[in-house]
């Protein structure tokens, strides 16, 4: 349950772009985008800062390792022939339906964590950020992973759990109910709008 935001919090979007949002998901893609971009409308009008994370998964050092699950390709011909197709397609571009303007802050990341190897941390301490605001696609992945590292930072934290979704509904459980938890503070949309109108 959400307490307070702090004078200076930045919401985070992870990766509501085209060929996530169309995955098959436990709750709607389109529907998660629909809640953030309520967020999107409420941290605007309350002129705190709005970042727009989306991946590019190739060429981190972490695709290279072998894992128990298929990951992407680990040839670089066919790597460069995938990101190709995929770039065309769409697939890495934040969908327009969130709102996200040109004076947002956007970050690319290459893997889980939005802090890897991307300027996320100097930005928000740039803009004297203590507290993030996340929402986004898969809670157990992006989510979770970018939580993981902001908490480690020392960032304050809360989770819109109602603009989140995960492939997986019991991985989205767990990190909602057993990892988030424990980081910062687990709450509804409506209900961080809530404290944005309070300050």
């Amino acid at each position: 349950m959400i307490t307070t935001l702090d004078k200076q919090t930045a919401l985070v979007v992870i990766d509501l772009q085209g060929g996530i949002v169309k995955l098959n998901m436990h709750r709607p893609g389109m529907e998660i985008v629909e809640r953030s971009a309520g967020l999107v409308s409420a941290f605007r009008k309350a002129g705190l800062p709005i970042f727009i994370v989306n991946v590019v998964p190739f060429d981190a050092p972490s695709h290279t390792v072998r894992t128990q699950m298929p990951g992407m390709p680990k040839d670089p011909v066919a790597s460069k022939q995938l990101h190709d197709q995929m770039e065309a397609g769409g697939w890495f571009a934040i969908v327009p339906e969130l709102g996200a303007r040109a004076e947002d802050v956007y970050i690319t990341k290459r893997t889980w964590n939005a802090f890897c190897d991307t300027p996320l941390d100097s930005e928000l301490k740039r803009l004297g950020v203590t507290q993030l605001v996340l929402c986004g696609i898969a809670t157990s992945i992006g989510v979770e992973g970018t939580a993981r590292a902001a908490f480690e930072r020392g960032y304050n934290l809360a989770f819109a759990e109602d603009a989140m979704t995960d492939a997986v509904a019991s991985a989205h459980d767990n990190s909602i109910n057993v990892i988030f938890p424990r980081m910062g503070e687990v709450d509804s949309t409506d209900a961080i709008i809530a404290q944005l109108e309070k300050r």
